[in-house]
């Protein structure tokens, strides 16, 4: 299996987005629409289980993009039933390659009382001593998927039905999770108490249905009735919503970055849109990083929202300074190595005319390792730029995501090494500036800015503070910041 994206290896990537629904016709069809409008989280892999009266569970995991793997009559043909559950993922907790089909979610249990499906979003931090405690209790685990000890969990459990063994099961585990798990007439759906990773319900004519994201709704005409809540389950029949809170209550720590990246501009987080707080984002950064240039140009397309507030505050026409090859797709070739070097190029391309000898301020979403930021930055000076100015949608990434992303070791990004000013100097641009925390917090309602005895997110990619303290990586070294940082 070639690698799932090699040039697009500059970005923090979400690991995985989950939906599910009840009480339609061909559940499987309506999963796989949900999980098409997910695809952006999760690109290397999908899975849907469902269930039939008279079929009973069946499933599919597939490599590569749901449209490849779940629109052909042929497999669908062998997904009846009106009840189901689909996810797609990244692999970053878990092995990667052609031996990792057994990894791809959902995974399924037969307990006595009936089978169950569950699909996870998010990273378990306690994984480790998890699995090591169930195989020395006889556990045989088919997976390397931190996820996975879910189910063993259930399946020691002595709680009487399914819904209660999952309860039992997620007070063992520290992380984040959103999950979405199914039996045989019930669609769960699961938030950890903090609320880290988003899960949202909508109404689907007399059935329901559970996403990551409130996109993958539209999708399937499925009506928005809101978010769960941090630390709530719904047990879902075709008979209704049941909630309850199984978890001790906490202060919700949601995740910034689903705001800046991760989650589709056409969504709606906490009630707000996800394009009009990028929008705000790139105005807070025009009114905290101005400088004199001719145009304002997104970094396609998680740019493009935040470029656009750029130019409005600033007053600087906005233009698309760079085209994207909206064909690429991920699964493009197997690389030479010739082909490879030419990086970027296969994806993006600068428009010469537009931009020659003019001075081009550059926003992007972030920066990671900076080393697409350099190959960008050479397009705009090889194309007859004047001047380069990068303009970051976000803080400076200085630490790993252990809940749920993709993220290098800390040492390799390039903020945890370098101070602002050598990153500049690095990318070899005229000035590199990033929106300031505060000024994050306020673009998404937060008009103090952040209190830092009690912040309202999780930002610890930027700042640093663990929500939950990431236990299996502390196991393996991993040095959390010191007061002197």
């Amino acid at each position: 299996m070639p690698p799932a994206h090699p040039f697009d290896d500059d970005k923090l990537k979400e690991e995985c987005g989950i939906f599910g629904v009840v009480g339609v016709a061909d559940a499987a069809n309506f999963v796989a629409l949900g999980l098409h409008a997910l695809q952006h989280r999760g690109q290397e892999a999908g899975g849907i289980v469902v269930h039939d009266s008279d079929a009973g569970f069946n499933s599919a995991r597939r490599f590569g993009y749901v449209r490849d793997n779940f629109t052909s009559h042929k497999v669908m043909e062998t997904l009846p039933g009106p009840i189901g559950i689909g996810h797609v993922r990244y692999s970053t907790a878990g092995t990667k390659g052609a031996t990792a089909i057994r990894d791809v979610q959902p995974f399924f249990g037969e307990f006595a009382m009936g089978g169950a499906a569950i699909a996870h979003n998010g990273n378990i931090t306690n994984a480790d001593s998890l699995r090591k405690e169930l195989i020395e209790r006889g556990s045989i685990f088919q997976s390397s998927s931190d996820s996975e000890c879910i189910i063993h969990l259930m399946a020691r459990s002595m709680q009487r039905n399914i819904p209660d063994r999952m309860e039992d099961a997620l007070r063992r585990v520290e992380g984040a999770f959103s999950v979405v798990a199914m039996t045989r007439t019930k669609l769960i759906g699961v938030r950890d108490p903090l609320g880290v990773r988003p899960l949202v319900l909508g109404k689907l004519g007399d059935g329901y249905a559970l996403s990551s994201e409130t996109c993958a709704l539209d999708i399937v005409g499925a009506e928005f009735v809101r978010e769960i809540k941090p630390g709530e389950m719904v047990v879902i029949t075709e008979k209704g919503v049941e909630s309850h809170f199984p978890f001790r209550p906490a202060k919700s720590r949601f995740c910034i970055f689903e705001h800046v990246y991760f989650s589709r501009p056409d969504s709606i987080l906490g009630g707000r849109s996800v394009y009009e707080t990028r929008e705000n984002i790139g105005r807070e950064l025009a009114k905290e990083n101005p400088v004199e240039a001719d145009l304002v140009c997104p970094v396609p397309d998680s740019g493009t929202p935040a470029a656009i507030g750029y130019s409005l505050e600033s007053g600087i026409p906005y233009a698309m300074g760079i085209i994207r090859n909206q064909y690429m797709g991920r699964t493009f070739i197997e690389p030479t190595e010739q082909i490879r070097n030419m990086g970027v190029r296969l994806k993006l391309n600068v428009n010469r005319a537009l931009i020659r000898g003019k001075r081009v301020i550059l926003v992007d979403d972030s920066v990671v390792r900076g080393t697409t930021s350099r190959k960008i930055k050479e397009m705009i000076l090889d194309a007859g730029a004047a001047e380069v100015h990068f303009r970051i949608a976000s803080p400076p990434t200085a630490w790993p995501c252990f809940y749920g992303v993709d993220t290098p070791q800390r040492e390799k990004l390039l903020a945890a090494t370098m101070s602002e000013d050598e990153m500049r100097d690095h990318l070899g641009v005229d000035s590199l500036k990033f929106i300031s925390l505060d000024g994050l917090y306020r673009a998404v309602g937060e008009a103090k800015g952040r209190d830092p005895s009690a912040p309202a997110y999780c930002d610890a990619c930027f700042s640093g503070e663990y929500p939950v303290e990431p236990a299996d990586m502390l196991d393996k070294g991993f040095k959390m910041k010191t007061a002197a940082e």
